[in-house]
């Protein structure tokens, strides 16, 4: 029984320690980054009034998790700038191009949010 109850506690702890880094990323993203502050505005508009637009839970399901799946992407195209920057600070033509193409993953997370919720209010709309 001890050995389930010591696995259990390690467990715990790495969930808490995994939440406590996590908050603290969203956190210090939140106060530096101005995409990442742009995107929560976004999300914050988008649970409300995703509620009125979405035709079905299920819709509505699909709406929020593109906008959090943009802010996830935007996390990750952070990290890569920040992680860049730190290893050089000077203009370097393949990190310039590794942060290009963390750029464009935002834009086609993004693009994919857009077109679920056009989607999303042509079905409300009646027009699909």
């Amino acid at each position: 029984m001890a050995p389930l109850f010591s696995r259990f506690r390690r467990t715990v702890k790495r969930i808490y320690s995994a939440t406590k880094n996590s908050l603290r990323g969203l956190i210090d993203g939140v106060k530096t980054e101005a995409a990442i502050r742009q995107e929560f505005v976004l999300l914050a508009l988008a649970i409300p009034l995703g509620i009125v637009i979405a035709p079905s839970p299920a819709w509505y399901v699909a709406m929020i998790a593109t906008v959090l799946a943009v802010l996830a992407v935007e996390f990750l195209n952070t990290a890569i700038e920040k992680l860049s920057d730190h290893v050089t600070p000077e203009q370097h033509r393949d990190i310039g191009r590794i942060k290009d193409f963390g750029s464009s993953a935002v834009f086609f997370a993004l693009a994919l949010a857009a077109v679920v919720w056009l989607a999303a209010i042509a079905v409300r709309c009646g027009l699909v």
